[in-house]
């Protein structure tokens, strides 16, 4: 058994539902222990109450802070290639938009996926991952969507299932064949869809068992409405989960299109009207918003508080990708979120676990610190939550426990 004695303070994000995801979601307990038994969390409470078996392992906390792994639900971090270049074009007042009609944007990392190998993929990757773990994060979904062939999106999938063997952190798989229409299906959108639903693609993609969700990229310069639908009820037919990127740059009623097909989450958001926003909560659709990518491309953030306000569950994740949120470190967005989307440090936090789980279809065993959920755990080198988005930018994670299991840990 593992112990984990004098926690200055435990924060358990879920101990109390909360119709708006505000503070009183957010329990904590002063002078803390956690009991582990194997992977998964025995006991919480008052350090005064333990009484370890004689040949525990003891941890001892430091009376810092203690939370839950967080999880980043929504990333694309296995890609090749890099785009600084584009960077520097929007400094100079060039749209993400017209760098992407001018050939750039998504196209620019498909073509450097395309001539990488799938061990070159999962190289590139490892160092990223093991990064982003380090700073706190125990569980990442990565999506495929730059590969846009069958062999590429397959070669993709294949690489975020290898980094398994890789990282010690949960991955989650997702397919994203239509992020966009490739160059050579250009005057053949029809074509391109039909070939994502094809035995070819979708089917294998089931077949091998390389993802748990379809997600798609559903706005003026991807997928339209009606493409979005026939390639999301396919997937969901085939018994893959939906998703979306919904809302991002143009309002088209992709959010009010997940809770018609009933996506587990829309993301981004950043344009959603009204009647999304009903749709959504009517249809239990989890809000993951991005702050990190926002905050890149230097454009307004989503607007967190009328979703909060609203009462539905909002996440945050990096969107992690070479183009439009080249932003790894999921804590760095998560103090974005309390300065520029105005959440609390206790909101985010939630957002990160709890509500990150949701989106995940894993809200029943991540995201919390319960009996019963996986222990996966992070010591923090601050007094209080409230100090860890304050200090943003410096990694202040101390300790990584996954599955009951010390696995980082840092040295200063």
């Amino acid at each position: 058994m593992l112990i984990i004695r004098n926690i200055g303070q435990l924060v358990l994000p879920g101990a109390h539902e909360s119709p708006t995801g505000a503070d009183s979601a957010i329990e904590t307990i002063e002078n803390a222990f956690i009991a582990v038994d194997g992977e998964t969390v025995a006991e919480v409470g008052s350090d005064r109450d333990c009484n370890p078996p004689p040949d525990a392992e003891i941890i001892d906390a430091a009376g810092k802070c203690v939370v839950p792994g967080l999880i980043d639900c929504h990333t694309h971090t296995v890609f090749a290639g890099s785009r600084e270049d584009e960077f520097v074009k929007r400094i100079q007042g060039k749209s993400y938009v017209k760098i992407s009609e001018e050939g750039g944007g998504i196209k620019t990392s498909v073509e450097a996926v395309r001539n990488a190998s799938v061990d070159e993929l999962v190289a590139l990757a490892v160092p990223r991952l093991r990064r982003m773990f380090a700073g706190g994060v125990t569980t990442v979904e990565i999506k495929s969507g730059y590969g846009l062939t069958v062999a590429d999106e397959i070669k993709m999938l294949t690489a975020v299932r290898d980094l398994c063997d890789h990282v010690p952190m949960d991955i989650v798989a997702t397919f994203l064949g239509a992020h966009t229409v490739p160059s050579e299906y250009q005057y053949r959108r029809s074509a391109y869809v039909d070939l994502v639903i094809s035995d070819e693609m979708l089917g294998q993609i089931v077949e091998q068992e390389l993802a748990e969700f379809c997600d798609i990229f559903t706005e003026r310069t991807a997928f339209s409405v009606e493409e979005s639908r026939k390639i999301l009820l396919a997937a969901k037919e085939r018994g893959l989960t939906p998703k979306l990127h919904a809302d991002q740059i143009t309002q088209i009623g992709a959010s009010r299109l997940a809770a018609e097909v009933g996506a587990v989450s829309a993301d981004h958001l950043e344009t959603i009207n009204a009647g999304g926003v009903t749709a959504m909560k009517d249809a239990g659709v989890v809000a993951v918003l991005l702050p990190g990518c926002s905050w890149f491309l230097g454009v307004d953030q989503a607007p967190a508080r009328k979703l909060i306000d609203a009462g539905l569950t909002v996440a945050i994740a990096t969107d992690y990708n070479p183009g439009s949120s080249m932003v790894e470190s999921l804590p760095l967005c998560m103090a974005i979120a309390c300065t520029q989307m105005k959440m609390t440090p206790a909101e985010v936090l939630r957002a990160a676990t709890v509500s990150a789980a949701a989106a995940l279809n894993r809200a029943d065993r991540l995201g919390r610190i319960a009996p019963g959920y996986q222990a996966d755990l992070v010591i923090l080198d601050v007094d209080n939550l409230n100090q860890w988005p304050y200090n943003a930018g410096r990694n202040c994670v101390s300790t990584v426990i996954k599955k009951g299991m010390v696995v980082s840990q840092r040295n200063d």
